[in-house]
């Protein structure tokens, strides 16, 4: 975590934004011990909303939205011990453009370490060119939650995703070992976004991701939840929960990602939800 943060922005009228954020724990508290960035990417004060044992932190990306040619670095590394939630105030837009954008994050949570990645929704605009590429790395008995949310074109606005290409790999590695790999690449118009076997026509799409196990019985409070779309929810045997969602509004996602969030984090992490106050604005 000691790399100089450098512009590589590929395009002269783009913009080029990364952030490093590193956290250790300090006298039974989590601290953050880096904060390096170059362009617009900040994170604003650090708040202990649960007490000292968590540090929440707010991404801040100013522009707001994403245009052709930028390109968004975040590296984020729990220490050990540590418990760390991380979120931002609203949507991430990607715009129009002939020309590719990218967001790279490397998450990196060390033993015993929790981590709480909860972004709000990205918005692909028809016509938008994303790259996006994830990496978690796992220590021992570390914890992760997260999920994505995705709305292609704004249908509110009856524009939909006639163009355009959208890339996402995400993965999730223990001690160099691969535990979770997947590839997702959307072309605009294409058959698989209207397909059963794809999106099905629907515009919002999502995955919520945990690591760590849980029983038949919560499995089943999860599953009973009410839902304005389609969702389902499985243990996988290798310490994996996964949640996957298709609707047509973002906010039915969202209010189900959070009502599992409710149920899963006590059971997963061993504390009760305390909502980010960003959340509410």
């Amino acid at each position: 975590m000691n790399r100089q943060i450098k512009n590589t922005t590929p395009y002269p009228f783009s913009w080029s934004a990364q952030i490093e954020l590193g956290y250790q724990w300090i006298n039974n508290r989590t601290v953050p011990t880096l904060r390096r960035h170059h362009g617009p990417l900040r994170v604003q004060k650090h708040l202990y909303p649960e007490g000292p044992e968590v540090c929440q932190h707010i991404l801040l990306h100013p522009p707001g939205g994403i245009a052709g040619g930028d390109a968004l670095n975040m590296h984020i590394s729990a220490g050990r011990n540590t418990s760390v939630q991380i979120t931002n105030p609203g949507a991430t837009r990607w715009y129009h453009s002939s020309h590719p954008s990218y967001q790279n994050t490397k998450l990196y949570i060390e033993d015993n370490a929790t981590l709480e990645w909860l972004p709000q929704e990205s918005i692909f605009f028809s016509g938008c060119r994303a790259y996006l590429d994830t990496i978690v790395e796992l220590g021992i008995n570390s914890k992760f939650i997260t999920w994505d949310i995705f709305a292609l074109g704004r249908p509110g606005s009856n524009e939909f995703f006639t163009q355009g290409e959208i890339r996402q790999r995400f993965q999730i590695r223990f001690q160099q070992q691969l535990l979770w790999s997947e590839r997702m690449k959307f072309l605009g118009n294409s058959l698989l976004l209207h397909s059963p076997v794809g999106l099905a026509g629907n515009p919002i799409a999502g995955t919520l991701l945990a690591t760590g196990t849980v029983s038949a019985k919560i499995l089943e409070v999860c599953r009973n939840l009410p839902i304005e779309g389609y969702g389902g929810i499985t243990q996988l045997p290798i310490g994996l929960v996964v949640a996957r969602f298709l609707g047509q509004e973002t906010e039915s996602a969202r209010h189900w990602f959070i009502a599992l969030w409710e149920i899963l984090r006590p059971e997963l992490i061993g504390r009760s939800v305390c909502f980010p106050r960003i959340w509410n604005t």
